[in-house]
């Protein structure tokens, strides 16, 4: 979004500050104000996925996301993690990044300052991201996501576009969007930290109607923040505000209007072969801005027409603004004549867009018992319409001089320059796939089949091309449960995802068995997979012909191994912990990459969380102890291998005092010993997140 149309808006970000804090202080400081509403009762909330109590346990017992039917993790044949409300709470953790930080499989964080984007990986490809199982972009090169928009996240590990459509073939990430409850409850909370971080967010719904038909929630949240690099800052607003409809038991009707606003900056970046401090800032104050707005629409409908046989449909239109301008540190040293300093290059570049984008989903259920042999019917049609538009602009900076600290020249104004490239891309896809579901005994068997028809059109720097393209991918799994607490199983899956528009589409296959346990009597879920996974049809650029084209070569392969434990061990102690092996490796035939790993993918991740509740008592209150460390393994800068960044382990913490039975004060701090070590970045180096600590006190009802 350009600069000037976010100015028009800061008015009313700060009112909305200004209201949530009044709202905070109302809630949370002012319970003569609500007495006449008090509730004398104490609520049991629901949240999730079928009944997963998602806001007080850490462990989730069913998703949707594997097969968009909702069905128990143990008897899903994948790997899949949950996050759930209370784990992200108890670990304060805001962003996508912080969310995933302590997933198997999962890598995060490897641009460290730089945070246009979402920046994870899975099984060491970029990650396809879901909203309530509706398609919205990839990690990288999308908006950076909200978490205090959703009730949880569910992560999907390796391809499989049979359930999703067209994506990596690493994993998906899917968000579950807050809907309204059959029950009064909201929460007030305000926060400080960090780099002048202020933070106040509100979340809370009620019934319309005596019998329950009718509810709303509503959500927002307002930040005012710098970073830890000089000049820079981190604002957002948030506003989501929904109404569910119960006409019967059996019908539920939903609809869900969200608006995310982020002004913010990013990284420059700093010289390869330096150790400066991380607040050093290399680019220039007046160009560098990140803008990023989005609106969306959300209508998601479920009825059940009894017999077995079930509806589900949802609905998005999503419109979205973003761009970002910035002066980065190049990888050149250039070395004049004697008696003159070498300086780095750097340069300015920038990128504008907007993107318009309608997504159906409807699909039948039925479910039916033949005897011994149970039987579940999933048939659904999806349709994807999206239009987007870019520009991205780019020019040489003045360098700095070699071994000196940043220099100030001034921004540019990009109405001056012509843009290096203008893109319009027009896509429809549409879908359609059927799941079954069989189960015999101590076995069940999973089978899908999806076709996606793919219209796309590019019109690139005025170039325009068009292609059609027909994909089936199939996937088949097997669950043999040895005990009703141990699972195992096996299973084949297929990706697609379009690359070019005069190539094949990239694909991908994966082999996967895993074993899963739920211990009787114990609220937790153990997880071990094993899997091997490869990407086809890679599309390269051959330089050997006049002009170049794309080419579809070789492949890339991951191997590896993920172990995942989420344990309430008793009622005062659990503990979230993960170990993942990564084997990468690069076979395109004509790249002078072959054999070498993918950059920026760790090969040893390893992380643990636990928290401690100490129990109050006349004069005090309940007091929680956590404790987390991550350990990244060693990894590469780029495909090229050139770069190696160091192994680190990292330490958070976190201690919540409860100062009334509704009312909590939480310390949060992430990096706990401000370790530093180098990260990825094109041309240049970035440092890991330092170390923050965030106060907030909290109250719910």
């Amino acid at each position: 979004m350009p600069r000037n149309e976010f100015a028009m808006t800061q008015g009313a970000a700060r009112c909305m500050k200004l209201a949530l804090l009044g709202c905070t202080a109302l809630v949370a400081f002012g319970p003569q104000a609500m007495a006449q509403q008090a509730v004398v009762l104490d609520q049991v909330v629901i949240d999730g996925t079928a009944g997963d109590n998602d806001a007080n346990s850490i462990v989730a017992v069913t998703t949707t996301a594997g097969s968009k039917m909702a069905t128990d993790i143990l008897d899903t044949p994948a790997s899949v993690s949950v996050i759930t409300a209370k784990d992200m709470q108890a670990r304060g953790a805001n962003t996508a990044e912080q969310v995933l930080r302590y997933t198997a499989g999962v890598a995060t964080d490897f641009y460290g300052g730089d945070d246009r984007f979402d920046y994870y990986k899975i099984r060491g490809f970029d990650a396809s991201v879901f909203r309530d199982g509706l398609p919205m972009q990839k990690a990288f090169g999308g908006i950076r996501e909200d978490t205090f928009l959703y009730e949880r996240v569910e992560v999907v590990k390796g391809g499989n576009s049979t359930v999703t459509g067209p994506t990596e073939p690493g994993g998906m990430v899917n968000y579950v969007t807050k809907l309204p409850r059959t029950m009064r409850f909201g929460e007030a909370y305000a926060t400080v930290g960090s780099f002048n971080h202020t933070e106040a967010g509100v979340d809370f719904g009620d019934n319309l109607t005596a019998d329950s038909t009718l509810s709303y929630r509503l959500t927002a949240r307002v930040q005012k923040a710098d970073k830890e690099t000089d000049y820079s800052q981190d604002d957002a607003a948030l506003l989501m505000g929904g109404l569910t409809w119960r006409p019967s038991d059996a019908t539920s009707l939903s609809l869900v209007l969200d608006h995310m606003k982020r002004d913010g900056s990013t990284g420059s970046g700093y010289p390869l072969g330096t150790d400066y401090d991380r607040d050093v800032f290399f680019g220039e104050p007046d160009f560098n801005y990140l803008d990023n707005e989005r609106n969306s629409a959300s209508i998601l409908f479920d009825h059940d027409f009894g017999g077995g046989l079930k509806l589900n449909a949802n609905l998005r239109y999503s419109d979205e603004d973003r761009g970002f301008g910035y002066v980065y540190v190049g990888d050149d040293t250039y070395l004049p004549p004697a008696g003159q300093t070498p300086y780095i290059d750097r340069f300015y570049f920038a990128s504008d867009g907007s993107a318009q984008k309608l997504l159906a989903d409807a699909n039948l259920q039925y479910d039916r018992n033949f005897g011994q042999l149970t039987s579940r019917t999933l048939v659904g049609l999806q349709y994807r319409d999206e239009q987007s538009d870019g520009k991205i602009w780019w020019a040489p900076a003045e360098g700095v001089p070699y071994g000196s600290g940043p220099i100030r020249t001034g921004g540019i104004d990009l109405d001056t320059l012509t843009p290096l490239q203008t893109t319009e891309n027009d896509d429809q896809i549409t879908s359609l796939y059927v799941q079954q579901e069989l189960t015999y005994d101590r076995f069940i068997a999973t089978i899908g089949l999806r076709n996606d028809w793919m219209d796309l059109s590019r019109n690139n720097s005025g170039t325009p091309s068009q292609a059609d393209f027909s994909k089936t991918t199939a996937r088949l799994g097997l669950t043999y449960k040895i005990t009703p607490q141990v699972s195992t199983y096996f299973s084949y899956a297929e990706s697609v995802l379009p690359a070019g528009l005069t190539v094949e589409p990239e694909e991908g296959e994966q082999y996967e068995i895993g074993v899963k346990y739920r211990p009787e009597g114990m609220n937790a879920l153990f997880t071990a997979a094993l899997y091997d996974l490869k990407k086809t049809n890679i599309t390269r650029t051959d330089t050997t012909t006049t002009p170049p084209i794309p080419r579809t070569i070789g492949e890339i392969r991951a191997r590896g191994v993920e172990l995942e434990a989420r344990a309430e061990l008793t009622r005062a102690l659990n503990l979230t912990a993960s170990y993942s092996y990564t084997n990468t490796e690069i076979t395109d035939r004509l790249s002078p990459n072959q054999g070498n790993q993918l950059g920026n993918v760790p090969t040893h991740l390893a992380s643990v969380w636990v928290d401690y509740t100490l129990a109050g008592n006349d004069t005090r209150g309940d007091m929680n102890f956590g404790l987390g460390a991550r350990y990244q393994g060693t990894s590469f800068g780029g495909d090229d291998n050139a770069q190696k960044y160091p192994a680190a382990l990292i330490f958070d913490a976190a201690y919540s005092y409860d100062v009334t039975k509704n009312t909590s004060l939480t310390l949060n701090v992430t990096n706990l010993f401000d370790e530093k070590h180098e990260q990825a970045a094109s041309g240049a180096i970035t440092y890991n997140p330092g170390r923050e600590i965030d106060l907030t006190l909290r109250r719910t009802w």
